[in-house]
């Protein structure tokens, strides 16, 4: 399996205005995109982008805030009051064999793939076997043509 880029860090937030506020006037971050709802997730989402280099995307912040108490963000808040950084999410070219790949190393795989915030297909893997880390896993998003 070959690991592609870092598409984006995801930061938990108790609120989404004020990190959007953090991102645009401490960070001076110039696009932000418009927030969303991911229920299937039980988080609000919002993207803000950094700029590349060269002609490649820059890296994006995933801003997640939790939707309610079962919200799997809930937990993380409930620990960590301010948010702070939740997740790394790594493409991929193929997620069916990047979880083979990863079930065969012995990695624990948190559930089968799902349509993630990009809509495209995604898998997390357990922090305690990525260097403490919780790491998503994503399908390189195609081109349309």
């Amino acid at each position: 399996m070959k690991l592609g880029r870092l598409n984006h860090i995801g930061i938990a937030t108790p609120s989404l205005e004020a990190s959007l506020a953090y991102y645009r006037d401490v960070m001076g971050a110039a696009i932000v995109h418009e927030p969303f709802d991911l229920p299937a997730q039980g988080v609000k989402v919002c993207f803000v982008d950094t700029p590349g280099e060269n002609g490649t995307h820059g890296t994006q912040i995933e801003l997640i805030e939790p939707l309610g108490e079962n919200s799997p963000i809930h937990g993380f808040i409930a620990k960590n009051p301010a948010g702070g950084q939740h997740h790394m999410c790594y493409e991929v070219p193929d997620i069916h064999a990047a979880k083979a790949w990863f079930e065969k190393l012995g990695k624990r795989v948190l559930g089968e793939p799902r349509i993630g915030a990009h809509g495209t297909p995604i898998f997390f893997v357990h922090p305690r076997d990525m260097n403490g880390v919780l790491t998503e896993i994503m399908e390189t998003l195609k081109e349309a043509h």
